[in-house]
């Protein structure tokens, strides 16, 4: 336990339910995505993390995306994966919770002997995922409305 919260890989239907409820609360109705787009038919695929407060609230989640399914994220390179839907609540912001998802992220794609860590990230967070050692490159594009870069980072 970090800061009043754990971090765990998810695991069953109540976690991946947690998973999303904290997607659509962030990504469906605080920015206003599409649930069409926001749930992508990836999930399944993807390995999910889940930051919980101690009493069980959920707090954040986060999925790491590789091998075939990730392909065209990739550029079809099995040895990078690509992390996505980061989200925290709006209550958790600022405890150390996203970065914590990151790194779990990071190390289950450690685990699964990837050696990068690729996502898109929304413009306005690029900041967030530099200090967490992620570099930006490409040009800006949008994605669900929202402007957004490529970043990656070497684990």
């Amino acid at each position: 336990m970090t800061g009043g919260f754990t971090i765990r890989v998810a695991n069953g239907p109540a976690d991946i339910e947690a998973c999303f409820a904290v997607r659509k609360e962030v990504f469906v109705v605080e920015q206003r995505v599409a649930e069409d787009i926001e749930y992508d038919g990836r999930d399944e695929q993807a390995l999910q993390v889940l930051a919980v407060r101690e009493d069980g609230t959920p707090l954040g989640t986060g999925r790491l995306l590789y091998g075939p399914g990730a392909a065209d994220r990739t550029g079809g390179d099995p040895a990078v994966g690509s992390l996505g839907r980061l989200a925290v609540t709006a209550a958790a912001r600022g405890r150390g919770v996203g970065a914590a998802l990151v790194r779990a992220i990071e190390d289950a794609a450690r685990e699964l002997g990837l050696a990068v860590v690729d996502l898109h990230a929304q413009s306005h967070a690029l900041g967030f995922y530099e200090r967490l050692g992620y570099e930006a490159y490409g040009p800006e594009f949008m994605d669900a409305g929202i402007p957004h870069r490529s970043m990656r980072r070497a684990i």
